[in-house]
C-alpha cells in the first residue's frame, strides 16, 4: 500500500490527518504539484484526473478522492469511529462534510486560483471571481461560527472527519486572506482545539 502525497495540498492532508487519528501508518510518495508532476503522462497513468491524493493498494488498485480514501480506512479500521456509528449519524456527518466541501472548500480553491500570484501565467485568472469566492467563504465561516454555539466539534460532542475537512480547508484559505475574524470566537476556539491535536501536524 502507498499514498501518493503532497505536503502542502489540503486534500492529501485530510487523509494524513485521518490516518494519524486512526493510528495508521502508510508509506507515502511525494508528488510535486508546483513542478507540474501531477500533469505528466506518467502521473496520468496513476490518476487520469491529475489530482492528489491517490491510494495504491497492494493488488495495484488505486483509490482517489480524499473522502473516499478516508471511508475506505474507516471500513477497515472502525475504531476510533470518525464517520459515525449509526445510520443517522453517518448521514448527518456526510451532509456536513459535503456542505463544507461544496460551499467552502471549492470556492476557497477558486479564490486561491484566481487571486494568488502562484497561478499567474498558469491559468487565466479572473480577480473579480476570486473576490466573489472569498466573500462567499467568509460568509460560510460566519455560519459555521454560529453552528459551534451549542457544540464542541462540528458534528457534535465527538471529533469526526468533518472537523478534519473543515480544519484543512480553513488553513488552506490563509494564502487568500481567509482567516478567522476577531468576532468569530467560537470558530477560533474550535480551530485552536483542532490545531492542538497531534494529527494537525501530520
Amino acid at each position: 500500500m502507498k499514498l501518493y502525497d503532497a505536503p502542502f495540498a489540503p486534500s492529501p492532508r485530510r487523509v494524513r490527518m485521518f490516518l494519524a487519528e486512526k493510528g495508521i501508518s502508510v508509506p507515502t510518495e511525494t508528488v510535486d504539484i508546483a513542478a507540474g508532476e501531477t500533469q505528466t503522462p506518467a502521473f496520468a497513468r496513476i490518476n487520469p484526473v491529475g489530482e492528489l491524493p491517490v491510494l495504491e493498494l497492494d493488488d495495484g488498485t488505486r483509490l482517489t478522492e480524499s473522502l473516499a480514501i478516508c471511508r475506505y480506512f474507516e471500513a477497515l479500521h472502525p475504531t476510533p469511529p470518525l464517520m459515525g456509528t449509526s445510520a443517522a449519524e453517518r448521514a448527518q456527518l456526510e451532509a456536513l462534510a459535503l456542505q463544507i466541501m461544496f460551499r467552502i472548500y471549492v470556492p476557497t480553491t477558486q479564490a486561491f486560483r484566481h487571486g494568488h500570484r502562484f497561478w499567474e501565467g498558469r491559468i487565466t485568472q479572473v480577480p473579480a471571481y476570486a473576490e466573489l469566492a472569498r466573500a462567499q467563504v467568509l460568509a460560510e465561516w460566519q455560519r459555521i461560527d454560529g453552528l459551534l454555539a451549542d457544540r464542541e466539534f462540528l458534528g457534535g460532542a465527538q471529533f469526526s472527519y468533518v472537523d478534519i475537512v473543515a480544519y484543512t480547508t480553513l488553513d488552506f484559505g490563509k494564502p487568500s486572506g481567509i482567516r478567522v475574524l476577531a468576532e468569530q470566537t467560537r470558530l477560533a476556539r474550535w480551530q485552536a482545539a483542532i490545531a492542538a491535536r497531534p494529527s494537525a501536524k501530520a
